[in-house]
């Protein structure tokens, strides 16, 4: 019963983890222009920038629905997910360029990449003794 339970809570944080990386993959490619606001001046080619790591969130959020790619696309859900925080950095330190943000939601971004970082690790870990009935 516990191990089914597991495999719940599992699967709803991946469905979240999923949602959150193919909706924002989307975002990068439907708003272009408003994603590339939130790129830090130091670093180069904010389009670019921007289209790429939405590639990279679409494929992550792909793979992590087949289990022999979990693994894997959760280990680069995870390091992308590292790698942008310097655009949360950025909107928390100019707020004034983001009038449309409350401030409260610049704040509450961080610790809700942590947890975005722990539920990452956590539903895309193979689960000890591997998947039921696959041996691996």
């Amino acid at each position: 019963m516990a191990i089914e339970t597991a495999g719940r809570a599992r699967r709803v944080g991946l469905t979240i983890v999923f949602l959150w990386f193919f909706i924002g993959g989307i975002a990068h490619f439907v708003a272009t222009d408003l994603e590339m606001r939130i790129v830090p001046p130091y670093i180069p080619w904010p389009r670019f920038t921007v289209l790429v790591s939405g590639v990279f969130e679409l494929l992550g959020a792909a793979g992590l629905l087949l289990r022999p790619t979990r693994f894997a696309a959760g280990v680069g859900l995870f390091v992308l997910t590292l790698a942008v925080t310097p655009a949360h950095i950025y909107m928390l330190q100019r707020p004034d360029l983001f009038p449309a943000v409350p401030y409260w939601a610049l704040v509450l971004r961080m610790p809700l990449q942590a947890a975005l970082l722990v539920l990452i690790a956590w539903s895309s870990a193979v689960p000890r003794g591997g998947y039921a009935g696959t041996g691996t």
